[in-house]
């Protein structure tokens, strides 16, 4: 049994740059490459293993064909998705629909919640994070009018923020920000407001109004999480959530640090630094961009080094 090392997708948007590149020194295929799509069996973007006796498999025919890495779960699909962000422009103001309204409108793809940890970020920065208005009422009409500057909340945020971004949650990611985003494996985006802009060939991105304000959750309400913070033997874990849709840690490493896990499969990012993973005799290491899951039943390893890693799991 070996941990999954897996090769990531890159997507072109209109708000991205090169910070995927000059970061974690991805071979990015845009200049204006916007995502990494780092873990995902979504059929938008397969992520590839690397290594081991399923190497040149996809995530998905991976979970499939090999349901025993997995647990042997119950979902059809791989539930969860690992992104990084690279906002080097406003994205545009959006909201995402619930599983429910995405069964029934969007061809029974899930719905998405999803969470964010702030990576870096360019000195006051911030980000759309919710709405002012009290009622369906009140958003229509500031909609309508416009008035944008009034209805959308601002927050600050500074590297190593943490946000949990609920299904019906206004939001956007703004311009000199890098996030990894964990979130249910889903593609689906309404989008209410994108400053006008036009893409390359001088169009008006599509909005989804009428959708967006379907599920937009009206009055907003800030679903924070505590971060629970545990210091073992040369490790810090820090549990940002535990929903009934993914759970997400941090775990920075600074030596030898020793851990077990048999009940869940884990997802794991390298945010920084580098290392090693021992495992049965077999190392393998580890470095700042790599993305990696670890089966069911994989028992104990050691992580060696300084590095610090974004883990999730269903």
């Amino acid at each position: 049994m070996e941990p999954l090392l897996l090769k990531p997708i890159f997507k072109e948007r209109i708000w991205g740059g090169t910070a995927l590149q000059t970061e974690y020194g991805y071979e990015i295929p845009f200049q204006n490459t916007g995502e990494c799509w780092a873990i995902s069996a979504h059929s938008n973007g397969q992520s590839v293993v690397e290594n081991g006796p399923f190497k040149g498999m996809t995530l998905d025919k991976l979970w499939q064909e090999h349901p025993d890495l997995f647990g042997n779960p119950e979902s059809v699909v791989f539930p969860l998705l690992t992104k990084i962000l690279d906002a080097n422009m406003d994205l545009s103001v959006q909201v995402h629909p619930n599983d429910a309204y995405a069964m029934i409108n969007e061809n029974g793809d899930l719905g998405k919640t999803e969470c964010w940890y702030i990576l870096d970020c360019k000195q006051d920065a911030q980000m759309i994070f919710g709405h002012n208005a009290s009622s369906k009422e009140e958003l229509v009409k500031q909609i309508e009018e416009g008035k944008w500057d009034e209805l959308l909340r601002k927050v600050k945020i500074k590297p190593g923020d943490f946000f949990y971004v609920p299904s019906g949650t206004i939001h956007a990611l703004c311009e000199g920000t890098l996030v990894l985003e964990t979130q249910q494996s889903s593609d689906t985006t309404y989008r209410m407001y994108d400053y006008d802009r036009r893409d390359a060939e001088g169009k008006l991105r599509e909005l989804h109004l009428e959708k967006a304000i379907e599920i937009a959750n009206v009055p907003h309400e800030d679903m924070g999480f505590t971060p629970h913070v545990e210091e073992l033997e040369n490790v810090t874990i820090t549990t940002f959530v535990e929903s009934e849709f993914f759970s997400v840690y941090k775990w920075d490493v600074h030596g030898d640090a020793m851990f077990s896990f048999n009940e869940y499969y884990l997802l794991l990012s390298v945010a920084n630094g580098e290392g090693t993973l021992l495992h049965n005799g077999e190392e393998y290491n580890l470095k700042k961009g790599m993305h990696f899951i670890i089966p069911v039943g994989f028992g104990e390893f050691e992580i060696s080094g300084k590095c610090q890693l974004i883990v999730s799991h269903p």
